[in-house]
């Protein structure tokens, strides 16, 4: 496969894959990677972030360095924070984040869900808190139904007593 114009490429002759090097290239997104690659550099450029699933198909990485870029900790980074949980813990180390203000400089690996703010909203919801809304919910229009027709009934018997 071709090696990405932005970067450098060495074969691993033994090992049968490949180095991609492209640090300090002033990236400002990864560019796309062949799957035989066996250690990637992308460190030092100006990555904010990383697409979800570009990643994926990396399957015999062994090394990645993805350190000294200006991470934005937002919704987007959770893919890059879980892919480099799987991969490569120690890489997840060096990472910090640059933006937003209250995060700068708090290293990724300890950024929890509490602190994206409105990915919250994108985080699973056990489907037994949706079970017991739905059931007050249900209830509740029960209850208000049977209500307004009790207070029907009633209004009619009123005002036929009223006119008798």
């Amino acid at each position: 496969e071709a090696c990405p114009p932005s970067c450098s490429c060495k074969l691993l002759g033994e090992m049968k894959g490949l180095q991609i090097d492209c640090s300090s290239r002033k990236l400002t997104e990864v560019p796309a990677l062949p799957v035989d690659t066996k250690r990637l550099y992308l460190q030092n450029n100006s990555l904010t972030s990383v697409p979800a699933g570009i990643l994926d198909s990396l399957r015999s990485l062994e090394e990645v360095k993805i350190f000294d870029n200006p991470w934005n900790c937002d919704c987007h980074i959770v893919y890059l924070k879980l892919w480099l949980e799987d991969v490569s813990e120690s890489s997840l180390a060096n990472l910090r984040c640059a933006t937003p203000a209250p995060l700068r400089m708090k290293p990724l690996r300890q950024l929890t869900g509490n602190e994206l703010g409105i990915c919250k909203r994108l985080l699973p919801i056990k489907c037994l808190e949706f079970f017991w809304r739905d059931l007050i919910l249900i209830v509740g229009a029960i209850i208000t139904l049977t209500l307004v027709a009790w207070a029907l009934k009633f209004s009619k018997k009123l005002v036929c007593q009223i006119n008798l």
